[in-house]
């Protein structure tokens, strides 16, 4: 697992990645057949359980729902990625932003297509034609590089059909809140949930 093996290398900190995590895998470790996708829910408590370190949940954690979920799992703290991706103080493009509060999860997929490395994004075009290849899409940093100039022209022309989209797999809580009300709102639900119990 490779929880353990960061431990023993000496990390102050395990991030939890769950399937449900937007943007690229954090594995290190070649599988011998397929990564594999296991949820943010199960993920957490077996890492947790065989490691003394912090574990900070990662993936589909988008509110106080998510958060208080996390803690209650044994997580000391979370990672949010796609929660903020869309807030209008995000540096991420418009474009992205657009995609991301337009879909639904499953809208999403794990490719290899844009960088070589697993990655989760929203399905589009390139991911598509790119299906029939994907067993023989050279690793990153090769495939990043060979697509590099698709994306980069794509991205200047606004179009979303031929370059990544990350996104986790709960887009639908997504909001374009400013990233001050969104900590507010995280906060004020988990406080509305301890107060129901």
């Amino acid at each position: 697992m490779e929880a353990i093996a960061n431990e023993k290398a000496g990390m102050d900190a395990i991030v939890a990645q769950g399937s449900e995590a937007g943007g690229h895998r954090g594995s290190f470790l070649k599988p011998k057949n397929q990564l594999p996708m296991i949820g943010t829910i199960s993920l957490v408590p077996q890492i947790v359980d065989v490691v003394s370190i912090p574990v900070i949940a990662a993936g589909g954690i988008m509110d106080g729902r998510g958060v208080l979920a996390s803690i209650v799992l044994g997580a000391e703290g979370v990672q949010m990625g796609t929660a903020f991706l869309t807030s209008q103080d995000s540096n991420a493009s418009e474009l992205l932003r657009d995609a991301i509060i337009n879909s639904k999860e499953t809208d999403t997929v794990v490719t290899k297509a844009f960088s070589g490395k697993l990655a989760r994004g929203i399905n589009n075009r390139f991911i598509e034609e790119m299906s029939q290849y994907e067993g023989d899409i050279p690793d990153y940093p090769i495939q990043n590089e060979l697509t590099s100039s698709i994306r980069k022209a794509a991205a200047n022309i606004g179009d979303k059909e031929l370059t990544h989209m990350w996104s986790g797999q709960s887009p639908r809580l997504a909001t374009t809140h400013p990233a001050n009300t969104i900590m507010s709102n995280i906060i004020n639900q988990i406080n509305q949930i301890m107060q129901y119990k």
